[in-house]
């Protein structure tokens, strides 16, 4: 059974309601985003978290960034749970967790900053529990769905972040240029040095943006020894609590 709860540095993720529990490659996700956006030059004052579960990369995202941030959540457990813990953080004054549905979601802001962790698992075999069906498959919202919301509210020079499984790669590119939308940045992840990619982590913004090309890197979160990696623990040594 997975633990209730996971403790980082500065916040609490309680996970006992939620089916979407502290992974290491979310975790690796929400460091790199955060970093990421202290590198900008912009200045960045909204974001919004699509499917944002326990509250995992909002709240990573809060520590190290002074940005306003709007989490969606549409299931009603997941949402509470991410109110808990948003509630018992030191960010809680700028965090506004939505329990909503991301397609009918509106809001009077478009945001500087769009991140998401989105289904997995779309287009193949359900599981026999309904809310990690929600949580893998948003229950309908596909892929090219999110990509739409991420075009109807991302602000003209603004950044969109995803965490996607390596076997999508094929597909990306041609799915985003469908939305105006296109890659700055991809790293690929893998267990070990020893081990296949089996994550993407994307930046991207509108084609029109204006950049320079696509940066491809990539992260192994474990070294040739079995420890974490330099570049691993460089990112997450602000959160995990023995690093």
């Amino acid at each position: 059974m997975a633990n209730p709860w996971f403790q980082f540095k500065q916040f609490t993720i309680q996970q006992d309601r939620s089916a979407m529990k502290v992974t290491t490659d979310g975790c690796l996700f929400g460091a790199w985003i955060a970093e990421n956006i202290k590198k900008q030059t912009l200045q960045y004052y909204h974001c919004l978290d699509i499917g944002t579960g326990t509250g995992l990369l909002t709240l990573m995202l809060a520590q190290e960034n002074e940005i306003a941030i709007d989490a969606i959540e549409i299931d009603k457990d997941a949402f509470e749970q991410a109110v808990e813990n948003v509630t018992a953080s030191p960010w809680s004054g700028r965090i506004q967790v939505v329990h909503a549905d991301a397609r009918e979601f509106e809001s009077e802001n478009q945001y500087d900053v769009i991140i998401s962790n989105p289904p997995f698992y779309e287009r193949e075999l359900k599981s026999d529990d309904a809310k990690k069906n929600i949580a893998h498959h948003n229950e309908g919202l596909l892929f090219p769905e999110l990509l739409s919301i991420i075009k109807k509210l991302l602000s003209p020079a603004g950044t969109f972040y995803l965490l996607l499984p390596y076997k999508r790669n094929n597909e990306i590119k041609a799915l985003l240029s469908e939305y105006d939308l296109a890659i700055q940045q991809m790293t690929f992840v893998r267990q070990s040095v020893a081990h296949d990619y089996f994550r993407i982590m994307l930046a991207g913004k509108f084609k029109n943006a204006g950049f320079a090309e696509t940066v491809i890197d990539e992260i192994a979160i474990k070294n040739n020894e079995d420890n974490y990696s330099e570049v691993f623990l460089s990112l997450l040594k602000k959160y995990y609590l023995h690093l």
